[in-house]
């Protein structure tokens, strides 16, 4: 174990125990959350049955309202903004007649894209079949990446372009380098790197976005539990990190460019017992952390100090 220059710092962050106003709409367990730092929303996915599927938040923690159709069991949740408009992403893994897909909603719930069949767990052969796709992160230019492979026979990434054709995909089952054990989160930094927590992996691998190259792996910081969740602060100098069986939420130095290295972690922090952390989103604006929690059954926000 090597020490941080970092260690003896303030803490970085404080809970807002003022959000939400009214914690009584969580009715489910709250498995994702993604943050429209544009319009101030937060958007929660819940599952359980008889219980809206997606809550919708104000940032100051007023519920504004819910929807339910075609969303099964959701996994992971994006919010992707454009110049014309803000649209929802979920990922589903539900084995019913809507699950094993990755879908776009409009910010009041209404189906706009689904890809993957409805219904059908995939097969790696096919770029556009999926089995319990786990999360997705959307850019600007409207490329999509997803990881597809919360426990299904599909383990890896695939990129697709803003017409959903395959761009690049790499990863099957296995320990190596590029392979996957439930690849889980992803997300893009600001120097065209991806990054995906490599759950069952204990590591988080990085890729080449152009060209799905494998860069390097972290691995240092999770002897004691795989990184669940991948997400930078708004200014790409931490990843923000979730790790649901120790119920820590891990900050580690992201580095700018060139060489990956190894994680350092520049501080965490510890969340009560049995609150499971399970995906996380950060305020791009307010660099606010926003914590699905499944174990709490609840979304808990902090503010960077």
């Amino acid at each position: 174990e090597y020490f941080s220059p970092w260690r003896g710092e303030q803490q970085m962050y404080k809970l807002d125990i003022g959000w939400p106003k009214t914690p009584e709409h969580f009715t489910g367990q709250t498995f994702c959350v993604a943050v429209d730092s544009l319009h101030g929303l937060v958007y929660v996915g819940q599952r359980g049955d008889n219980v809206p599927k997606v809550l919708v938040f104000s940032e100051e923690g007023y519920f504004l309202h819910s929807w339910n159709d075609t969303v099964e069991m959701p996994h992971g949740i994006f919010v992707w903004n454009t110049e014309t408009g803000s649209s929802v992403w979920i990922t589903d893994v539900g084995t019913g007649k809507y699950g094993h897909t990755v879908k776009q909603y409009s910010p009041l719930g209404k189906l706009m894209q689904v890809l993957g069949t409805p219904g059908n767990a995939g097969s790696s052969l096919i770029p556009l079949q999926f089995d319990q796709p786990a999360d997705i992160f959307v850019e600007d230019t409207g490329e999509i990446y997803v990881v597809d492979g919360d426990g299904g026979m599909n383990n890896r990434l695939l990129k697709l372009s803003d017409d959903y054709k395959e761009i690049w995909l790499t990863g099957t089952n296995g320990s190596g380098i590029g392979q996957f054990k439930i690849p889980h989160s992803v997300t893009v930094d600001a120097f065209g790197r991806v990054w995906v927590a490599d759950r069952d992996n204990k590591r988080i691998q990085v890729f080449d976005k152009v060209t799905g190259e494998w860069l390097g792996s972290w691995s240092g910081c999770f002897s004691e539990d795989g990184p669940y969740s991948v997400r930078f602060t708004a200014d790409y100098k931490y990843l923000i990190v979730a790790q649901l069986n120790i119920n820590r939420l891990a900050i580690l130095a992201a580095p700018p460019v060139g060489s990956i290295g190894d994680c350092v972690m520049v501080h965490s922090v510890q969340l009560a017992d049995e609150t499971k952390p399970h995906l996380v989103d950060v305020d791009m604006r307010s660099g606010a952390i926003y914590v699905a929690e499944i174990g709490a059954q609840q979304v808990q926000k902090y503010i960077p100090l």
